[in-house]
């Protein structure tokens, strides 16, 4: 029996080689300067996809993406590792949603981050510092940093507006971890990415055979190199590479296992149907921008019309919507270029648009 509802039979028809969506990305990587990936799909699984471009510059230009081409995931790692794993607390009863942290996690006793509750936290209304800094404020020593993200003071009231920020999903992190009883890396792979069949994802440093498919991001001086197998993001790196905001690579297929079941979830699934529905929908009580848990409501789209987002920093990018049945996928490695976002911008709302809407 098709899980495809009556709404989604255009979705095949865009996704064929040669096809709308095709071309649009064929054209698009051209104004972006960067290869991508493509893919869309629903509860059935993936309908189509593509590739266009080259996965870099020197050495990097004989070489095309394609389907099991790993990318660093940057902040789409808060969705493919963190989110779910609160979820697995959530739904078994370990993590309370609305208490503040400092009435039962012991460590946030005393401090500011006492004051905010897990819900705010992945909605970003937490009040937290916006900026991480991790290595200026407190050192490169790893509990040094635990301690001090703790402690450190609010930036803002909690509930008072909604803020964007990684140190919301470092301080997160330490809390599933400490309630999880094992490092991120292996409860993601215990709880998420293994019953999902998500073979390709990880978290970084990747050996020599993973690296060799790895598109290349930024240029680093301190390596005088293009990071390649190594995080992007310098607070996820400063942290061992393992962390809630960033660090996990991936490819198109694994991330394709991975919103398949968020439309259609299965049963085994140790954060499931519950911890999806409570989390694809409004969190923000009205404050603009309007998020859910850890996604945000795509630009350009109404609340009312249910389609999230999450970006990456790197250049990648997934959608959903359970009101449509479908999701979409767009990775990229832009930063390898450089950090000039308008035209990924308008590429991605371009793609949105022929998906959803």
């Amino acid at each position: 029996m098709s899980h495809r509802p009556p709404e989604a039979e255009r979705l095949p028809a865009l996704a064929e080689p040669g096809g709308e969506l095709d071309r649009l990305l064929r054209d698009g990587v051209r104004t972006v300067g960067a290869g991508a990936v493509w893919a869309v799909g629903d509860a059935g699984g993936t309908l189509g996809g593509g590739s266009h471009g080259v996965l870099g510059q020197g050495p990097y230009v004989e070489l095309v993406p394609g389907p099991d081409t790993l990318y660093d995931l940057a902040s789409l790692t808060k969705i493919v590792a963190l989110w779910p794993c609160a979820g697995v607390l959530r739904q078994s009863g370990r993590l309370p949603l609305d208490e503040p942290l400092g009435r039962w996690w012991q460590p946030a006793a005393g401090h500011p981050s006492g004051t905010v509750t897990v819900r705010q936290l992945l909605a970003h209304t937490a009040g937290m510092l916006p900026r991480t800094r991790f290595e200026r404020r407190y050192g490169r020593d790893l509990a040094a940093i635990r301690a001090g993200v703790i402690a450190a003071p609010l930036h803002r009231e909690p509930g008072a507006a909604v803020e964007y920020t990684d140190r919301a999903a470092v301080l997160l992190t330490y809390l599933v971890e400490d309630l999880g009883g094992a490092p991120l890396d292996r409860l993601a792979a215990r709880w998420v990415w293994r019953p999902l069949g998500m073979a390709d994802t990880r978290y970084g440093p990747l050996d020599t055979a993973a690296t060799a498919r790895t598109a290349p991001t930024e240029y680093e001086e301190s390596v005088g190199a293009h990071l390649r197998g190594v995080v992007h993001d310098p607070s996820a790196r400063l942290l061992g590479g393992v962390s809630g905001n960033a660090g996990a690579f991936s490819t198109t297929r694994d991330l394709a296992r991975f919103l398949t079941a968020l439309l259609a979830p299965p049963p085994q699934l140790p954060w499931g149907e519950a911890w999806i529905t409570e989390s694809l929908r409004e969190q923000t009580g009205g404050l603009a921008p309007a998020r859910g848990l850890s996604w945000l409501y795509a630009p350009g789209t109404e609340p009312a019309e249910g389609t999230f987002v999450h970006y990456g920093f790197t250049g990648t990018g997934i959608w959903v919507s359970r009101r449509l049945g479908r999701w979409a996928l767009l990775l990229t490695n832009k930063v390898h270029y450089d950090r000039t976002t308008q035209p990924l911008t308008d590429l991605r709302n371009a793609f949105r648009r022929a998906v959803f809407g």
